[in-house]
């Protein structure tokens, strides 16, 4: 097993005070640009390591799996801004020659009733389609080399709010929930298809570890919609889904966690998914509210990633030292708790100031 995959394991049993595992959400686009003019030859110095899991994808994450995705097509030139079709169907208004590294704007969404659904993008999400399998045997190989290296096999997918809300928008998501509810369990039980025939075909070759759901189902004051609509409309599919992984495994006795990812101020749903046996969440954006000592305290066997306050980086070394110093020790004795930031690392961090902050996380960490 390798020495990321140990602590990983560690980290998801709730070990206290075992070592802290270095990884990082991710940068913004053109940040590592930023910091080789700033002096940074090499990643090596913040000592991040592997992540100790391996992902087998194919469920989408952000957008749903489509197969075949939309044709990218451009739909209107705006001067500065160009309108364009994108692989999920959304017309998005992009500044022109860059379709990265900011938050677009999207106009319309593909999904505005049956028939739009039914028409449109229904049956992309054919869990027969055979180029969803093309590349089958070369994945689950990979998969299988990481198995044996002690990794946690994770079976990552698009959750039931962010696949609803990237067909509808979000607002016309919410419309459906009252107006259309019909529309919502038809989409949700194509969810659920997919989502079972693929996992259904992975756990052929591995056994899973984990079922981790993006979801996106907070803003800052809290869930976009209520625990009763959590209950009506997204959590028997996610219970189904569960019930039929735990019943393929090949190892019967191995435990499966699931993992739930969503920004925003996630604590009045914690304890709703914990009806699903949550045992992991991430990434705790404390802009939101969030507060991994406090969650962490609150709920002692949730396993933790994230809660890092990424705007706390460009404040300077004293802000960091204090936000580091309440955070890591207490967690590390608790045990259960992965630091990075809460979302990507932004282009306001000085590579000076990201550099102490890796010091002084595997300062505190090993």
């Amino acid at each position: 097993m390798t020495a990321s995959a140990r602590k990983r394991r560690a980290i998801y049993t709730i070990t206290p005070d075992a070592p802290l595992l270095h990884v990082e959400f991710g940068y913004i686009d053109d940040l590592l640009d930023r910091w080789r003019t700033e002096g940074m030859t090499g990643m090596e110095p913040f000592g991040l390591e592997d992540p100790g899991y391996h992902g087998l994808n194919q469920l989408g994450w952000c957008e749903a799996a489509f197969s075949p995705c939309f044709e990218t097509v451009l739909l209107e030139d705006r001067g500065e801004c160009e309108l364009v079709q994108d692989y999920a169907g959304r017309a998005v208004l992009f500044f022109k020659g860059r379709r990265s590294g900011f938050m677009p704007e999207y106009i319309d969404h593909p999904v505005k009733d049956m028939r739009t659904w039914e028409e449109k993008v229904k049956w992309r999400m054919n869990p027969q389609t055979p180029d969803r399998y093309a590349d089958l045997p070369k994945r689950m190989a990979a998969a299988r080399q990481a198995a044996a290296r002690g990794e946690m096999i994770t079976a990552n997918l698009i959750g039931g709010y962010m696949y609803l809300r990237s067909l509808m928008g979000p607002e016309g998501v919410l419309y459906a929930f009252v107006d259309q509810p019909e529309l919502i369990h038809d989409c949700m039980r194509t969810w659920l298809t997919l989502a079972d025939a693929v996992t259904a075909r992975h756990q052929q070759h591995v056994t899973l570890d984990e079922v981790y759901m993006a979801e996106d189902i907070c803003y800052n004051a809290g869930p976009l919609i209520s625990p009763d609509m959590m209950r009506e409309f997204l959590l028997p599919y996610y219970q189904q889904l569960i019930a039929n992984v735990r019943s393929r495994q090949i190892d019967r006795h191995r435990h499966l966690f699931i993992q739930i990812d969503t920004d925003g101020n996630v604590n009045d749903i914690i304890d709703v998914y914990r009806e699903l046996g949550m045992e992991a969440m991430s990434p705790f954006e404390v802009a939101s509210g969030c507060d991994v000592v406090k969650i962490g305290h609150r709920y002692p066997n949730l396993c933790l990633r994230g809660g890092i306050d990424k705007r706390v980086l460009a404040k300077g070394k004293d802000a960091i030292d204090r936000m580091i110093d309440y955070i890591l020790p207490a967690m590390r004795r608790r045990g259960g708790y992965i630091p990075c930031c809460d979302h990507f690392v932004p282009l306001e961090v000085s590579y000076e100031n990201y550099l102490h902050y890796r010091k002084r996380c595997l300062e505190l960490g090993d």
